[in-house]
């Protein structure tokens, strides 16, 4: 009896996730982690937003989709890991470590790395046979339009500091606007196995 005990205990715990609980959870790790972001690229700040005000641009960030209710959990689960995704590839450029301090950008690096890797533990039983489905979504799209006209407005401004500033300031926004998405996930049960 006791053997079964133990080894029904042992099941148990091998099947709690990061979360703590049974199943696939966003942690608070998770939540952490999009703080520290936040903190790092505040921190990145070289030039006053001020000095950099005729290169402003509205990049039309998807607002609300990204803190409205109009998604499903899968759905906004998908463009969360988008947005975490396109961010971490837009600092990942060879022309972006010429703009930054190599430390903080590093540690923004590793802190978008990590938010991606706790959200990969969940991606498969969020998105399941629905990923090919889910590649081609609206909402998903609106994530990469918006990216891509942050590249073309780098290129068209020749990748200058002001340029980098006013996507600096831009992607605060749009990781503010992410974390504001991770709370709504974790209000919809946190728990992603459910539907």
């Amino acid at each position: 009896m006791a053997f079964v005990l133990s080894l029904l205990m042992a099941l148990v715990l091998v099947s709690y996730g990061p979360g703590g609980s049974l199943g696939c959870y966003l942690s608070r790790r998770l939540m952490l982690d999009a703080r520290e972001n936040l903190r790092l690229l505040d921190r990145m700040n070289r030039l006053s937003p001020h000095s950099c005000l005729q290169d402003r641009k509205d990049f039309g960030l998807p607002q609300e989709m990204v803190e409205g209710d109009q998604l499903q959990k899968d759905q906004a689960f998908s463009v969360l890991y988008e947005m975490l995704q396109q961010t971490f590839n837009l600092f990942r450029t060879e022309r972006s470590s010429a703009a930054w301090n190599t430390i903080l950008l590093e540690q923004l690096h590793t802190g978008l790395q990590q938010q991606l890797e706790d959200l990969d533990t969940c991606r498969g039983l969020v998105m399941g046979e629905k990923d090919s489905e889910l590649g081609k979504m609206d909402p998903i799209m609106t994530v990469k339009k918006y990216f891509q006209g942050i590249h073309d407005y780098l290129q068209e401004k020749e990748y200058s500091d002001c340029a980098w500033e006013i996507v600096r300031v831009e992607m605060m926004r749009a990781l503010t606007s992410s974390t504001t998405l991770q709370k709504r996930l974790t209000k919809m049960g946190g728990d992603l196995n459910s539907p």
